[in-house]
């Protein structure tokens, strides 16, 4: 089981949450995001203690290929980590955008598409997120909208609260309001289309890059009744999130020692520990422990996991 070296991410709408979250030292300001495990080049994750401190993600997947990711998943992925896990704090509205699939990225940009999630670990009061079209639109309408300043008015907005839910297919326009602080659980793929940018500058005092015509063919301007996902929360027991060809998410509400059975699945698993601490013993005896705002990385060779928590957890837990 694997820790790995969070790489932190100052933003221009970053926050003050995320260092004290993760209970760590660093003076860096306004960080929006952590980023937890990543494969992203440029962007790869390094371990952090043990043995194998100071290896990179794709060197332990070189290393330990099927093992640590599962024998179908290798076969799929090769060398390339599939999912980028982050934390997200928001202190201002982010820009908003749209992700292609993986048919359009990889035409444009011989890359992945992006399929995510959002799980909201906190939100302050009157926080809101944008997800989807609320009305019908057409490309020319939408297109309209940026250029007058109404793009806003055509996107369906939601109230948010700690333990809201949102998956969010490539091709469905988003955005992040002020307040929230997330966690976010993505295909390995860092293209984004910004669509509108509430007008900002970057830090020279430029207007940030909009990317208006590569978003149109990007977009699914299919209206849905409602984009939340909704489920049954419950302790001590798997709660379905998400589940699609790119992960399935779960998550625990942990008030006692818990078992999870993996012996089924042919794959790693990401934890992401969202509020308490506790440890986690695999099959073969190996422990680790984890506290609110860390990320831990299962190899497929696990078969269970045993977690026993110093005090209530919630962890959510994504495999593919």
């Amino acid at each position: 089981m694997y820790k790995f070296r969070p790489i932190l991410k100052s933003m221009l709408w970053g926050g003050e949450k995320l260092i004290p979250f993760k209970g760590i030292a660093s003076d860096m300001k306004q960080v929006g995001e952590s980023w937890e495990i990543s494969g992203v080049k440029d962007n790869e994750s390094i371990v952090a203690d043990g043995p194998d401190a100071g290896m990179t993600l794709p060197q332990l997947l070189e290393r330990d290929g099927a093992l640590l990711l599962g024998k179908e998943n290798y076969k799929r992925f090769g060398n390339e980590f599939p999912l980028l896990i982050k934390f997200i704090d928001a202190r201002e509205d982010l820009s908003i955008q749209v992700h292609p699939d993986d048919k359009l990225a990889w035409e444009r940009h011989q890359s992945k598409g992006k399929t995510e999630m959002w799980y909201v670990v906190d939100a302050e009061p009157g926080s809101r997120l944008r997800s989807g079209f609320a009305k019908e639109v057409t490309p020319e309408e939408y297109e309209a909208s940026i250029a007058d300043n109404t793009i806003t008015n055509l996107l369906a907005e939601y109230d948010i609260h700690a333990g809201d839910l949102f998956f969010l297919p490539a091709g469905r326009v988003h955005s992040i309001g002020a307040g929230a602080f997330i966690a976010e659980i993505q295909q390995t793929s860092n293209i984004t289309y910004r669509i509108y940018d509430f007008n900002r500058c970057d830090a020279n005092g430029n207007p940030r890059e909009l990317h208006t015509e590569l978003s149109k063919a990007a977009i699914d301007y299919s209206v849905l009744p409602d984009y939340r996902t909704h489920y049954e929360d419950a302790r001590d027991c798997r709660v379905p999130l998400a589940s699609c060809e790119y992960f399935t998410t779960s998550l625990y509400n942990i008030s006692k020692e818990h078992c999870i059975d993996l012996a089924e699945l042919d794959s790693f698993v990401v934890v992401i520990c969202t509020a308490g601490s506790g440890t986690i013993t695999d099959n073969s005896g190996n422990s680790i422990t984890i506290r609110q705002g860390e990320t831990i990385l299962v190899p497929a060779t696990a078969t269970a996991l045993n977690i026993n928590p110093n005090e209530d957890m919630k962890i959510l837990t994504s495999w593919i």
